[in-house]
């Protein structure tokens, strides 16, 4: 498998360092209802898993959960956006969190059925770890503290910091992260905030360094360690997160372990609607219950994001859902066709060897090896239709069961698009109609033909006349 590595900026061969494929993602921070941006990502490294697991990979995969010390700026100076939560919405800040956690956990493992990390962790469980880390970079050197703000890395100390993003450091604008008053360095950042004098904080711990909260960066290099351990095969997130979060943890990490964090770095690009960045200002932020309301199927949004590379931008538009939507549609008439296919003694298995006739055997090893190339999500989608589309041209009665229900189950364990499942057969009685109508038709009793087919339509049930045969799909 070969994936675009951030790090080295070239597609990198995954190579295990150990036996298991050890990924770290970075989380959410639940302050507020989710939107479709914010899943995009978790879509993506969820085919990710899939996929390595599909291939016989362990896979032991850490998440974290953001409910304290990610600050409203990258410059330290920002509120920290769960104390802002818990003001806006006139609730504690632990209770803001416990609230959008539970949606998340609703939308991430219900609506879109993404698989479940191995350790989902909330950082504020890690609070004395965390605390452990800091002491850790204290007694190596690499922190200072600015009386009445917080405990700072000094990226001084580093001759590599910023290689992540390549950062110019030396042209970085002035004050661009520099707000905060006594940081030595542009780029230096709070590893402990301390608590204002003035207010009391819903979130706040003692430290060595006095009362306070852990910067957001921290987090993921402690959970990471605790639960990966020193070093990782990948590490997952946005690409916004490069030239300042996931810098940070690097420099943190190795700052502390004197090893390489994470061997390869992926970064999926972002979501926008009608060609515009979603804010609150614009009046376009749109979540998974906006589509739901609408009648969409959260899984056509999948397949939208499914469709665009993660590297390259996406665009949300309304129409473009409901092209998806049409296009999910016409995968499941196509599912439902295993149910009026016979089975075969002849060999899929010798069809992936000569041009004659369609072998989903071929197809789904094209499949897996689509995904082995970058998660080439659109050139996975592509090849389902192809493949589609070459039934349209073959006799229902020459298609191989047992491999066509193998391609399908691939593409729900490597989309997780639930072809299967959402295309149950239809009823004994049903079945009998549809005999019924073809001797009406044979008959030539054209009314009677017709009175059955709308009796089917009322059950959902629509039938398209082929050189086959009649084939009946489900309404949706």
């Amino acid at each position: 498998m070969k994936l675009y590595n951030t790090l080295s900026r070239r597609d990198d061969t995954l190579t295990p360092l150990g036996d298991s494929v050890k990924i770290y993602t970075c989380g959410l921070t639940v302050y507020s209802q989710p939107h479709i941006g914010n899943w995009v990502g978790y879509i993506y490294w969820d085919v990710l898993v899939r996929l390595l697991r599909h291939q016989g990979i362990k896979v032991e995969r850490t998440q974290n959960i953001t409910d304290v010390g990610h600050l409203t700026s990258d410059d330290d100076a920002g509120e920290d956006k769960m104390e802002k939560g818990a003001q806006r919405e006139g609730i504690t800040a632990w209770d803001v969190a416990q609230k959008y956690i539970d949606i998340a956990d609703h939308e991430a493992y219900e609506l879109l059925e993404l698989v479940r990390p191995d350790h989902l962790v909330r950082a504020t469980d890690y609070i004395p770890q965390q605390i452990a880390f800091a002491q850790e970079l204290e007694a190596k050197g690499f922190t200072y503290i600015i009386p009445g703000d917080g405990l700072y890395f000094d990226t001084s100390k580093l001759t590599d910091y910023g290689k992540l993003a390549r950062l110019d450091i030396a042209g970085l604008e002035a004050g661009a992260r520099v707000s905060v008053a006594g940081k030595r360095n542009i780029t230096d950042f709070a590893i402990w905030k301390f608590s204002p004098t003035d207010t009391t904080r819903d979130m706040e711990w003692d430290s060595p360094w006095g009362k306070g909260f852990p910067g957001w960066h921290l987090e993921c290099s402690v959970i990471a360690r605790e639960t990966l351990g020193d070093q990782i095969d990948i590490h997952t997130g946005g690409i916004d997160h490069i030239p300042v979060h996931h810098t940070n943890e690097i420099a943190q990490t190795e700052s502390v372990t004197g090893t390489q964090f994470a061997q390869i770095w992926l970064h999926n690009n972002h979501i926008k609607v009608d060609g515009q960045k979603m804010s609150k200002s614009l009046g376009n932020i749109i979540t998974l219950s906006d589509i739901t309301e609408k009648g969409v199927s959260v899984m056509a949004f999948k397949l939208l994001v499914l469709a665009k590379h993660y590297r390259t931008e996406g665009n949300f538009t309304w129409d473009n859902l409901e092209a998806a939507q049409r296009r999910l549609n016409h995968w499941y008439d196509y599912a439902a066709l295993r149910h009026q296919i016979h089975a075969s003694l002849e060999s899929d298995h010798a069809r992936a060897t000569s041009d004659d006739g369609l072998s989903f055997f071929s197809a789904t090893h094209a499949l897996v090896e689509a995904l082995e190339n970058n998660l080439d999500t659109p050139g996975a989608t592509t090849l389902v239709d192809d493949v589609f589309a070459q039934i349209d041209r073959t006799p229902i009665d020459s298609l191989h069961r047992r491999s066509f229900i193998e391609f399908l189950q691939t593409i729900d364990e490597l989309l997780g698009l639930d072809l299967i499942e959402k295309t149950p057969d239809i009823s004994d009685n049903a079945k009998q109609l549809i005999i019924a109508r073809e001797r009406a038709r044979d008959a030539k009793q054209w009314q009677r033909s017709d009175e059955l087919r709308d009796e089917l339509a009322e059950q959902g049930i629509t039938l398209r006349d082929t050189p086959s045969g009649t084939i009946w799909t489900i309404l949706t």
